[in-house]
Parts: C-alpha cells; sequence; structure tokens
C-alpha cells in the first residue's frame, strides 16, 4: 500500500523573509545612507567615547522572545551601536595596528552576506573569488603560484596554521595519527624576543609547550641576532632536541622591526630548519615601491602568514598563510570524509578548501579583498604603504625636534614608540604620567595611541596603518601629548603639596 504524504499546511511554515520588501528596500536605502554620512563625517567624531550607563545597559536585558520591527531594531543600532566604536577607522587611531577598513569592502561584505556562500569549498563563484584572492596574496609577495594557501580569521590563525604544517614536516613521524608523544627527540622553534604571543599559544596548542619555543635575544635594532640564532640551534643539537623552524618577523608588533629575512632563509637552508615568517605587520611591504627592499628574503620562505585586514584595510576579518610546499600543507589537514566526497560533476566537483585549515565553514572573506584590489589596484595599496612609513618617520622628526619627547626606539617603518618625559622623574613615575596621558587622549576623543614596554621603558606605541591619517593628525597628538603632559604634572605637583 503506498503512503500518502501529510497534507501542506502553510499556515504554520515561516521563514526568516520580511514580510514585506518594499519596506525591507527602504530600510536598506537608509542603512546605506547612514553609513555613507558615518564614514564622510568620521573626522567630525572623537576618535573613541566612554558609553553611558544607560547605554551599557542596554545590553544587558534578558534574551528577546517575541519579534519587533526592523525599523526598531535598527534605531536601537543607530544609537547605541555606531557611536561608541573602537575607533579604528578614525584618522587618528594609531592604537595597536589593525587597518582601517574601506567603503567597498563593507559593501563586499554586505553581499557576501546576502549571497551566504560557504567558503568550505565547492563549485561556486565565492570559491572561485578566494582561490583568486589566495594567487594574488602570492603574486605579491614573491611566492610561486605552484605554492599553497588559505584564507583565515586573522594573523594568529595563519600563524598558527602555518606552524602545524612546519611541525609535521619536521617531526620525522606521522604526527596525525601517532600524536606529539611519539616524536623521537622533542622539538625546537626559534623566534627573537619580539616575536608576538599568537606564536606561543600555537606552540602550546600543538602540544609542544612552551619550552618548545626558544626567545632569541635581539640586537639594538631590536632584530633576531643571528649568532645567537646559531648557537642556540647548536646547543640544542648537542642536547638532543631538534631543531625544526625558525620564525622571522617582518615587523614585529611592538616596534615594526624587521629581521634580517635573507640572512634567515640562507641560515634556515643550512641547517635543515623550515622558514617561516610571521608578516601579519610587513609582509605587503613587498607591493610598496620604495620600501619593499625592507622585505627582501620573503620570498624564500617556507610559509608566510600576512594580514588583508591591516595594510589591504579589509574590514575585519580575513587573514592568510601561504604555504610553498602545497603537498605538505594538504597533507597537514585534509580528512576523507564520506559526506564530502568529491563528484565529477556538480557542487562537490572543485576542490574543498576547508582540507587547508581547522575551519569546515567559513565565511565568504575573499570578496572584500578582491573588489577593493579590483577598484583601486596593487599599486595604490603600495602607494598607501610608502605613505604610512613616511608618516611614521615624520613623527619621529617632530618627537626628535620636542626636547619633553624622547623617542624609545629606532622607527624602522610606520611603529613609532615615544614618551613624554619631563626631568626629574624615576621610570615608575615616568610610566604613570605617560598611561594617564593614553587614557586622557582616548578620554578627549582626540587620538588612541597604545602602550608597550621596550628594553625595560614604558612607552606610548604609535601604529600608523591608516589610509585616512594625514601629517596634520600627527603634529596634532605631539602638541596634544606634551599640553597634557604638562597639565597632569601640573595637577600632580599641586597634589603632592
Amino acid at each position: 500500500m503506498k503512503v500518502q504524504p501529510p497534507p501542506a499546511n502553510r499556515a504554520h511554515e515561516e521563514t526568516l523573509d520580511p514580510r514585506d520588501w518594499a519596506d525591507a528596500r527602504a530600510l536598506a536605502h537608509r542603512a546605506v545612507d547612514d553609513s555613507i554620512a558615518y564614514l564622510r563625517d568620521i573626522r567630525d567624531r572623537p576618535v573613541w567615547r566612554d558609553m553611558p550607563r544607560e547605554v551599557r545597559s542596554s545590553f544587558e536585558t534578558p534574551l528577546p522572545r517575541l519579534s519587533m520591527p526592523l525599523s526598531d531594531v535598527y534605531r536601537e543600532v543607530a544609537e547605541t551601536v555606531m557611536p561608541y566604536p573602537m575607533g579604528n577607522i578614525h584618522p587618528r587611531f594609531w592604537a595597536w595596528y589593525m587597518g582601517s577598513s574601506n567603503f567597498t569592502g563593507a559593501l563586499a561584505d554586505f553581499l557576501a552576506a546576502v549571497q551566504g556562500s560557504n567558503l568550505g569549498g565547492g563549485d561556486h563563484a565565492a570559491a572561485k573569488v578566494d582561490e583568486q584572492v589566495v594567487n594574488w596574496c602570492k603574486e605579491m609577495i614573491g611566492f610561486p603560484r605552484s605554492a599553497s594557501g588559505t584564507l583565515v580569521s586573522g594573523g594568529s590563525m595563519a600563524n598558527t596554521v602555518a606552524l602545524i604544517v612546519a611541525r609535521n614536516v619536521k617531526a620525522g613521524i606521522d604526527v596525525r595519527e601517532l600524536g606529539v608523544a611519539a616524536i623521537e627527540k622533542p622539538l625546537r622553534f626559534y623566534g627573537s624576543d619580539q616575536i608576538h604571543s599568537c606564536h606561543r599559544k600555537a606552540i602550546e596548542a600543538m602540544g609542544l609547550g612552551n619550552g618548545a619555543l626558544q626567545r632569541i635575544a635581539t640586537g639594538s635594532d631590536l632584530r633576531i641576532d643571528l649568532n645567537a640564532l646559531g648557537a642556540s640551534i647548536a646547543q640544542d643539537r648537542m642536547a638532543g632536541f631538534q631543531p625544526a623552524c625558525v620564525i622571522g618577523n617582518a615587523g614585529t608588533v611592538n616596534t615594526g622591526a624587521i629581521d634580517d629575512l635573507q640572512a634567515l632563509a640562507d641560515l634556515a637552508k643550512k641547517e635543515n630548519l623550515w622558514f617561516h615568517v610571521d608578516g601579519c605587520i610587513g609582509a605587503l611591504i613587498a607591493i610598496a615601491p620604495k620600501n619593499a627592499h625592507r622585505v627582501r628574503g620573503l620570498e624564500h620562505a617556507d610559509s608566510v602568514a600576512l594580514d588583508p585586514h591591516k595594510w589591504l584595510h579589509a574590514p575585519f576579518e580575513v587573514g592568510c598563510v601561504l604555504v610553498r610546499d602545497a603537498a605538505a600543507h594538504l597533507a597537514s589537514f585534509s580528512v576523507a570524509q564520506e559526506y564530502l566526497e568529491k563528484t565529477t560533476r556538480g557542487i562537490a566537483s572543485a576542490e574543498w578548501l576547508y582540507e587547508y585549515g581547522l575551519q569546515t565553514s567559513r565565511g565568504f572573506r575573499a570578496l572584500k579583498v578582491w573588489m577593493a584590489l579590483k577598484e583601486h589596484g596593487v599599486e595604490k595599496f603600495g602607494r598607501l604603504i610608502d605613505q604610512n612609513i613616511a608618516q611614521g618617520h615624520y613623527l619621529d622628526g617632530l618627537i626628535a625636534l620636542e626636547p619633553l619627547l624622547e623617542s624609545v626606539a629606532p622607527a624602522t617603518i610606520n611603529i613609532v614608540c615615544f614618551r613624554y618625559r619631563p626631568p626629574g622623574l624615576d621610570e615608575v613615575a615616568l610610566k604613570r604620567l605617560n598611561v594617564e596621558i593614553m587614557i586622557r587622549l582616548q578620554e578627549d576623543g582626540i587620538a588612541a595611541v597604545s602602550d608597550t614596554t621596550v628594553r625595560g621603558k614604558h612607552c606610548l606605541r604609535v601604529a600608523i596603518n591608516n589610509h585616512r591619517t594625514r601629517r596634520s593628525d600627527l603634529s596634532l597628538l605631539v602638541r596634544e601629548v606634551v599640553r597634557l603632559g604638562r597639565e597632569i604634572g601640573i595637577r600632580d605637583e599641586a597634589e603632592s603639596n
């Protein structure tokens, strides 16, 4: 007897699509108009401002159970979210190292979300855009077309993926099958004492332990000491360890120092080490006509991590990892799944991109990079990098001319470390004073700078990774730091009396 399907009852079938597409269109147009005004008038707003108590409390309401009009939801966004950003797209945001986004990239993220493709792979246009952006990244840094690569969330994940491949290649066993406990000689990875914290997290997550990451001393230029590196490798071999990988910095996060990448490439080849370059700060200097020489040797790396959401100014988030040995990259992550078998035709007839990283489901990150590069061309992005580096040197020059300011580290590229230093204060008092200056700059909406410590000296840190910054902004920063320093100093003196 043939079983009949249950009767369709459309009254109980729901959707998330708008009930009235005309209303949705009107609200979307309003949102676009507001967004354009938001970017157009960005200089008229403070870089950052603290949220009032009532705004903070609005984010503590219970889970919404029933629906509300989209226009009301958008009103809440306009009133409680958009006026209180971190500030990184503002011309005077120089805290940390983030890039400053661009309108085309924001539009691309909207289009990518509308299309809604999953970039785990398959035969569709979004996957082809993804592959093309990875190929363009190879071309930008001088990697061969035969190399492998994938887009990830950012630099931390890009570095992690690369170091996993390095571990697997140098372990001498099938780590994926047997685990790190089966490695006969404990592996050693090497990087300067200025490397980013993500490398420690990666080494720990790989099961090797923090002790497997050897921090090598840096010289006065804050670049890795090659003699100290060579000595550490020799000592580890004598002690029964297996040197596996050296991590070079194409721009440290603290000061922007760039290791001698060519010399590291030569040393890695001689010592049979994997050569990885953390290029999340400065790998893309390779496309800057006046400064590309600073990253010479990058093209000889076995793997490179870079961040299009920094000097390509893509909206967050998008990172990229490139691996010279495509087979080693695939072998580190490929997993055969019965529900993801490849077919000769149809959606599953193309490569599964998820086999090159840790994510199976992936967003369409590539479109914002693809559209911006199509619109502006890579040469313009290269000029913008040169512009930021020139601005960094300009700020360093202003600091040198101001008696109350002190440079703390060489300004190699676009990161400038300095502090307000009146006479008669010890290091503890100088730190307290400069932290207060930093916070006042933020609270007053003047500028956003961060702080760090270099060679035991606490300082302010300005990372000019912003296509909207002008030299007049940097002149303003110097004036305001000196003004605030004097005001705070007078206040502190009055309080002590």
